[in-house]
């Protein structure tokens, strides 16, 4: 006898688990926790990759609050995924902060500047809000000004800025931090309920762009 129950109790939880799972999927709704971007919008990933965008700011404090748990979230992230930090471009001031990235990425600076930026506007509540206080700031951290000055001017750094001010504007999304899959669809914490929560509904979207190629 109770064998027979110990066999119908597996069963019966052999049944539910798929169940839970696609009820945990369907959970999230396009509408309500992510929307399909304005357009389709291409891709900086060749291949089958699927690309996942970060669009941030050094300026939003919501982002700072963000960077180390999505710097721990993409290393989890499957080996068909393309993680990518973008800054946002909706006003002048976060132009400057996209080409100070830009740069960065280009002299090999990014680490030692990007949480370095983050912990100064947020944490030392400075304004670094122009090209020369921005300048100013790089050279405190040991970088060469002029020389980062000219790769903030160069053809590379103003293409990525270009690119990144093309994909503020034609996401669809109001505000950061915001997560775009696959140049399909995107989601932020208001939409999802949270941060974590935001990254959940990624990890969603990154199913859904993969079940349907």
């Amino acid at each position: 006898m109770m064998r027979s129950i110990r066999v119908l109790i597996l069963t019966m939880t052999a049944l539910l688990v798929p169940f839970a799972v696609s009820a945990n999927t369907a959970a999230y709704q396009e509408g309500v926790h992510y929307e399909p971007t304005s357009q389709r919008m291409a891709k900086n990933t060749s291949g089958d990759k699927i690309e996942v965008i970060e669009l941030f700011s050094y300026s939003c404090p919501h982002c700072f609050t963000l960077d180390s748990q999505i710097m721990k979230w993409k290393e989890t992230l499957p080996e068909n995924v393309t993680f990518i930090q973008v800054p946002a471009i909706f006003r002048d001031s976060w132009l400057q902060l996209a080409r100070v990235f830009y740069a960065a990425q280009v002299t090999g600076d990014s680490e030692k500047l990007h949480k370095a930026l983050f912990n100064a506007i947020h944490i030392d509540k400075r304004r670094l809000d122009t090209e020369e206080r921005l300048l100013d700031f790089v050279a405190e951290q040991g970088i060469d000004r002029k020389k980062f000055a000219e790769t903030m001017d160069s053809f590379t750094v103003k293409t990525n800025v270009k690119k990144a001010l093309v994909i503020s504007q034609t996401a669809g999304v109001s505000g950061v931090p915001s997560i775009v899959v696959d140049g399909r669809y995107h989601t932020d914490a208001p939409k999802a309920g949270g941060m974590t929560e935001m990254l959940k509904v990624a990890e969603h979207l990154i199913e859904k762009v993969a079940a349907e190629k």
